[in-house]
This record gives structure tokens, sequence and C-alpha cells, in this order.
């Protein structure tokens, strides 16, 4: 695994920054709404992927102040991410109660990063009552309702599984990677733990695989090389902080990740 130099540094001229991205990128909906676009970039993909491309994501600067929206399609395209266009994302690790972690390999159909492996659910809160924040507690309640609405979408777990209160926020990562020439990532993702025992009824449109792994399990995939490919957010969380979080979980249980939660800052991984 490669060693990611990380740093919580806040970007300064926020509002210069913010005025610089609405006028790049016009197409951002300040009231977080936005209108649905069709172009050739989503010809021949799969019906029930495309329409999710509809759908609203949150737009920021570099703070992770929301700026507006836009939807999916336009901030993953890799046309508007080299330009700056930056939206908020979360990332859920879920454990059982052997300390083991729920990975899933992302369905064929999936428009970025298909057939990859990765955390338990990787998705976005959406701009609607109940998912944006502009201030940090908020902004994690927010992503706290969008993970156990993806969770139940994906893999079928219901919400009483997985309660609001039962999710650990640890920190944020922002990154940038590339899926291919046309589609890619640029987020500012939320780090998500819980443990809980779930029931899971896969939604084949979304997930191809699942399985359960130790951490010994995990280091063992990697080590297959070209055979696995994995996510590059989980990819940079995996080489960075999660063997050390998930050892805490490990030794102490839930109480353990209480040195990890609540960051501040903002760890740059570009």
């Amino acid at each position: 695994m490669t060693t990611t130099t990380t740093s919580s540094q806040p970007v300064s001229n926020t509002n210069t920054e913010s005025n610089n991205v609405l006028h790049l990128f016009p197409e951002i909906d300040t009231a977080l709404a936005t209108i649905p676009q069709t172009t050739d970039e989503l010809t021949g993909y799969d019906e029930e992927q495309i329409r999710l491309m509809d759908e609203v994501c949150i737009v920021l600067d570099e703070n992770d102040l929301p700026i507006g929206s836009a939807s999916k399609k336009t901030c993953h395209l890799m046309s508007n991410i080299n330009r700056g266009l930056l939206h908020r994302a979360f990332s859920v690790f879920l454990f059982d109660s052997q300390n083991q972690l729920l990975l899933q390999q992302r369905a064929s159909e999936k428009i970025t990063f298909p057939d990859m492996w990765t955390n338990t659910c990787c998705s976005h809160p959406l701009g609607i009552p109940g998912e944006t924040g502009s201030d940090l507690d908020t902004a994690i309640q927010g992503v706290r309702r969008a993970a156990q609405r993806k969770l139940n979408h994906e893999l079928g777990i219901q919400s009483d599984q997985v309660p609001l209160d039962r999710f650990h926020f640890l920190t944020r990562i922002h990154y940038k990677a590339a899926s291919d020439g046309t589609w890619g990532e640029h987020e500012i993702d939320y780090i998500l733990f819980i443990k809980s025992d779930v029931d899971l009824n896969i939604n084949p449109n979304e997930v191809r695989d699942t399985r359960y792994v130790s951490a010994d399990d995990l280091r063992g995939m990697f080590a297959e090389g070209d055979t696995l490919r994995f996510t590059p957010w989980f990819q940079l969380i995996c080489d960075t902080m999660l063997f050390e979080w998930w050892d805490s979980l490990r030794e102490s249980g839930e109480k353990g990740l209480d040195a990890f939660k609540n960051e501040k800052g903002i760890r740059r991984m570009l």
C-alpha cells in the first residue's frame, strides 16, 4: 500500500471561490433544485442508472460550505471536475458483531467505477430537506439520513437495524479521482462507522456481490494485485486510516472510536 499525506488546513477566500464556481458553472441551482438534462454522455448505459443521474447533489466550496446544487450527472463529468466542481458524499463502514467489515462489489451497471470492490455503501446526501446542512453538525445529521436511505436502496438494510444515532462520524476527506475519460469523482466525503448485525436484500442494479472480511482478509484481497479492483476513495482510506480505526474498534468496542470521532478538519488527499 502507498502512503498518502493528508492535511486539515482550511482554504481561504471562500466568498471569492464560491463566486468563481457559480460563474464557471451557471447550471448550478442555488435554490437546491435542478433540471434534469439528457445528453450523449449517457447513451448506452443502464436505464435505471441513467435515471439516478438526475438526482440532486450538494455543490460545495473547498471548506465544505454549500454553494447550491447540480445534478449527479453534472457533478460526475470529468470536464466539470477538472474545472473545480466539488460535491458532498459519504462512505459507510458497517461492521458486524464479530468486527468484520461488510464490503460490496459495485454492479456492472454502475456508470462510475463499475465492478470495483469498496466499503459497505458510498453515495451522496441529496439537495433535499433533511440531507443538507451548512454547519458541520447539521451536515453530519444529513449524511446519516442519506446513509440510512442508501443502505436500504443498495443492500435492503432496514432503517431499524441502522438507527441514525448509531452512526459514528469520524472525519471528512477531500479527494479527486477519474473513473474513465468521461466520468469521475471530486468529493468531500464524510466517513461513517456503524456496528450492527443486519439482514441483506441486495439490489442487483447497485451491487454485484458482498463479502464480510476481517482486517487480515482485506489485506489479503489487496495483496491479490490486479485480480481485484478497488474504488479510489476506499483505497485512500485503507492506505491511511482504516486499519488504525479498525484495531481500536476490535480492541475496545465502539468506545474505542471516541479518540477518532467528530474531527473538525478536512483531510486533503489530492
